[in-house]
């Protein structure tokens, strides 16, 4: 598949249609959808209908714009109206979404055809696509390794070249680990930056929509679509850059700007648990920057450690808050019984999987009288520690840079009968979700066993810009 940029080109000088270009997709999706299971729904008629529609209207003499005719698949969490919306759970395995989410809507609006649902952890919960009702998504790399998750069916489509683009959801990682694991880029916005309208909440302080996509310029394309301001999510804002146009221009050509770009390194992000070709990996990259221009300094980010079990007790309580409303009564799974306890019990019992009953418990526990000062107030009080370590960070430098997975991408298996082994995957990535600030992850390299390496860009809050100036500029460094 081409990267959005080409594909525009290409179909802005008559050489494919959106058509051609959209059943190359699917064409892809049906020789590979056996082997990897990215997707649970294709919506091939509509989409085809879509595609079409874009070609009259170019032929017609209409300007394209800025997604026209590009094929873009969608995490099963987000609304798209007609469709199943079931978050990977048998809780909503028939319910069908009477409305648009609003980056559907704003996706729909720049010209994108939408392909159809990725498969993901149910309700966005794991970080290996293992938890999903529906059977699990292989990596393209190697499919007898996880893709990441919970947007694994996002990232294996892109990785895969069954689609363009693709839109995943981020509460501690879930769209930068499957990129790094899959090969492809991913971001994660500021918060707010995002409408989360027609999303399924997870965890409302901490969930973010995001691209994932081939090119870091494709995830700038995608990010300049959906962001902004939203009249029905109350928390969002105009995203906004304040990075300024000399910092611009040192990023466009480092070397011959004497850059003062700095690249902060938390010394907290390469000790213990790092597998040794993710560090190498990580370390040569780095080398690779300073040598292009740019400026490296370490820092330190003194409360990471406490980041994990932090945010191991915001977000279940908030996932115990968002999925009280699945009760058997107005929509999803409904267990019939002449008594309404049962009801309630046995719809969550059948409906939910283990590790969403699993974060239940755990949230409802931390929220309880008794512990909720213990557990989940203190867990608030070390958020605001661990986002004032990046406000004192970012007044030295203007990105930290990161590992984005601690190791590459495992096999099945591997460590979902350990839960807590399996949350130390997001031990990199949590930090940005619990401060609200932009991160973006970007291939690096691969291990001696052929798997992608991914490299994580935290940014200034709203200073999405930075991450892709620096981002692209790694790209170029990378591929020259």
């Amino acid at each position: 598949m081409p990267t959005i940029t080409d594909a525009a080109t290409a179909m802005k000088n008559g050489e494919i249609t959106s058509e051609a270009l959209v059943g190359q997709a699917f064409e892809r999706c049906h020789a590979k959808e056996n082997d990897i299971h990215a997707f649970l729904e294709l919506f091939e008629s509509s989409a085809l209908a879509s595609a079409r529609a874009v070609d009259a209207a170019v032929k017609a003499g209409d300007d394209p714009k800025s997604l026209s005719g590009i094929p873009i698949a969608i995490k099963d969490n987000m609304l798209v109206s007609g469709h199943i919306a079931s978050a990977a759970s048998r809780m909503l395995e028939s319910y069908r979404a009477s409305y648009d989410a609003t980056v559907i809507q704003r996706l729909r609006e720049a010209g994108a055809v939408i392909m159809g649902r990725t498969n993901m952890d149910e309700f966005a919960m794991g970080s290996s696509t293992e938890n999903s009702a529906f059977g699990v998504t292989k990596n393209p790399y190697d499919t007898s390794r996880i893709p990441g998750g919970s947007s694994g069916g996002s990232a294996a489509a892109v990785a895969a070249g069954e689609c363009v683009a693709a839109l995943g959801s981020d509460t501690g990682g879930s769209i930068r680990q499957p990129a790094a694991l899959c090969g492809v880029v991913g971001l994660k916005p500021t918060y707010g930056a995002v409408s989360r309208h027609g999303l399924i909440a997870m965890a409302s302080s901490l969930d973010v929509i995001g691209p994932i996509t081939r090119t870091v310029e494709d995830a700038e394309t995608i990010f300049n679509v959906i962001k902004g301001k939203d009249p029905l999510d109350s928390t969002t804002v105009e995203s906004i850059s304040n990075f300024q146009d000399t910092i611009s221009k040192q990023i466009q050509n480092p070397k011959s700007q004497n850059s003062n770009i700095k690249i902060g390194i938390p010394k907290e992000y390469f000790g213990e648990g790092l597998h040794p070709e993710v560090k190498q990996t990580i370390e040569n990259t780095l080398k690779k920057l300073q040598a292009s221009g740019f400026k490296l300094q370490e820092i330190s980010l003194p409360h990471a450690d406490y980041a994990l079990p932090c945010y191991y007790i915001i977000m279940p309580a908030e996932v115990s808050a968002n999925l009280a409303r699945f009760d058997g009564i107005r929509y999803g799974l409904s267990e019939q019984s002449d008594d309404l306890l049962e009801v309630y019990m046995k719809s969550r019992r059948n409906g939910f999987g283990d590790e969403v009953r699993r974060r239940i418990l755990l949230g409802t526990y931390v929220l309880s009288a008794g512990y909720y000062d213990a557990y989940y107030a203190k867990a608030q009080q070390v958020r605001s520690l661990i986002k004032h370590d990046f406000e004192k960070a970012f007044a030295e430098v203007d990105v930290i840079a990161s590992p984005t997975t601690p190791t590459p991408a495992f096999k099945f298996g591997e460590k979902s009968i350990d839960p807590v082994e399996m949350y130390l995957s997001d031990i990199y990535t949590v930090s940005a979700n619990l401060a609200g600030i932009p991160a973006l992850s970007v291939p690096c390299g691969v291990s001696s066993e052929g798997l992608p390496i991914g490299i994580q860009f935290m940014g200034r809050w709203l200073e999405e810009d930075t991450l892709f100036k620096v981002g692209k500029k790694w790209e170029e460094v990378r591929g020259s």
